[in-house]
């Protein structure tokens, strides 16, 4: 069977993959000329890579390590430290760490909490302790149960001390949603906490050694492509086009550079775009039903990422840094951190600004510029001298509308990968798994895509059973 794919993003290669595995012929359909999607990257004139974000992988992501795994590229993992670095704002230029000992979970998560009296005190610690109890008791119900709280309204509600929302919660807020404590929901924070005190290796983060276009979306393609697959750039859906029973009879595709539209018709047809160009892409008739209805709830976060390079090193540090700025979210140095951005001599700054609904609309000069004032709180050693660190360039990439906005109530608007439409599928990280809007998350939902078109839509009776055992947290009472 022909499963035409919109979207050549983490969920569209993911669901063709696996589709590949079980002996369909895949199409993917991406309208830009880059693959990846909400992982893309770009080579500028000089050769060096930008990207859409500052992209980690973590232990807790069991489904894209199957992933690496199955493509033989485990190695382009480059997996750092096992601890979590944080700026220090009232001593600039210094850092707290959450180091993780070599010892079962959680032990080595309450350790790593204990451990570090930078940032709580021993109080704040107890009563934080004392507030995941219910959630340690009642499990992922309870988790799930919380998207009716947002973080902040959580920590008020188990009598937790304002301060460790400041201290620690701001800056992992932003880091998995770029929105705030007071906005992003509260299951978001438990179940990165659940993954992180889980599983000994749960929080431990890896960098990709160069470009996800190149080193992880281009492998997926390529193993698409050798098991009969199609991978087409430059390839824009114009229009679902239905059947009168309101099945889908076609993809209408836009002709580019003056050739003619054109129809592209399969078996199956999936859509793995993001959650606001599909609800613009939704046939009136499809509108009416409540399933999509649904999705209105539903909308991308704005993002900003930057890159900028100096003329020297600004740091020696080989991982992933918490700015606590009220402006930046997280950074890194990735000529320490990624084997083909290496440079001895000079750094090249990765930085997430986050919120960015405030700074969306404006221009890259200005975003660079209040970036740099950043800068010279967390690098006061090269900026605040006579002979100050010097800007060599800089790229800026805005995300209008990036990973769905994680705000309370949102869970009961996202929908399964399986439609009411007989023969259309959706795929992403907005589409219901429990990994919410990450790379995990995009990568489960194609798989899950996948598997639910194996078992609707089956070409021999051990169809289904050739698609890898999802792999999702447990949910019994210890999953916190």
């Amino acid at each position: 069977m022909r499963v035409a794919i919109a979207g050549a993003g983490l969920a569209g290669l993911s669901c063709a993959k696996y589709l590949t595995d079980a002996g369909y012929t895949p199409i993917v359909l991406e309208r830009r000329d880059v693959l990846g999607g909400k992982v893309a990257a770009w080579k500028d004139a000089d050769g060096d890579w930008y990207e859409t974000g500052l992209h980690i992988f973590f232990g807790a992501y069991p489904n894209m390590l199957q992933l690496f795994q199955e493509l033989g590229i485990e190695d382009r993992l480059q997996w750092k430290e096992h601890t979590m670095i944080f700026n220090q704002p009232d001593a600039p230029g210094t850092y707290s760490r959450f180091d993780f000992p070599d010892i079962p979970a959680p032990f080595n998560g309450v350790a790593a909490i204990l451990g570090n009296n930078d940032m709580l005190t021993w109080p704040e610690k107890i009563q934080f302790g004392l507030g995941l109890i219910p959630a340690m008791i009642k499990g992922q119900k309870y988790v799930e149960e919380m998207d009716k709280y947002s973080w902040s309204d959580w920590l008020k509600n188990h009598n937790i001390p304002l301060r460790v929302e400041k201290e620690v919660f701001i800056a992992m807020s932003k880091a998995l949603n770029f929105i705030n404590p007071n906005e992003i929901s509260s299951t978001v924070l438990l179940t990165a906490l659940n993954r992180f005190l889980q599983e000994k290796n749960g929080s431990k983060m890896a960098f990709l050694d160069g470009s996800p276009t190149e080193r992880l979306c281009q492998p997926i393609v390529d193993y698409i492509t050798a098991r009969g697959g199609e991978v087409r750039l430059n390839a824009p859906v114009k229009e679902f086009l239905l059947n009168e029973d309101g099945t889908v009879k076609g993809f209408l595709m836009r002709g580019l550079d003056g050739a003619a539209d054109e129809i592209l018709t399969a078996d199956i047809y999936v859509s793995a775009m993001p959650v606001d160009p599909l609800k613009v892409m939704l046939p009136e008739q499809w509108k009416q039903m409540e399933f999509f209805q649904k999705l209105e709830g539903l909308e991308g976060v704005p993002v900003i990422n930057l890159h900028l390079w100096f003329d020297r090193k600004l740091t020696d540090i080989d991982h992933l840094l918490f700015s606590r700025s009220h402006l930046l979210s997280v950074y890194a140095d990735m000529s320490n951190t990624c084997r083909e951005y290496a440079n001895p001599d000079r750094s090249m700054l990765e930085l997430v600004l986050a919120p960015a609904q405030d700074w969306i609309s404006k221009s890259d000069a200005e975003i660079v510029a209040a970036t740099m004032e950043e800068l010279k709180k967390l690098f006061p050693d090269h900026f605040a001298t006579d002979n100050p660190a010097k800007l060599l360039k800089y790229h800026v990439v805005k995300t209008p509308r990036s990973v769905y906005k994680a705000t309370p109530g949102r869970q009961a608007h996202r929908p399964s990968q399986k439609t009411p439409i007989a023969n259309f599928y959706l795929a992403g990280d907005f589409t219901m798994q429990r990994y919410l809007a990450s790379m995990e998350g995009a990568t489960l939902s194609g798989k899950l895509t996948a598997q639910a078109i194996a078992e609707a839509h089956p070409q021999t009776e051990s169809q289904a059973t050739k698609i890898p055992t999802i792999s999702q947290p447990a949910t019994n009472a210890a999953t916190v």
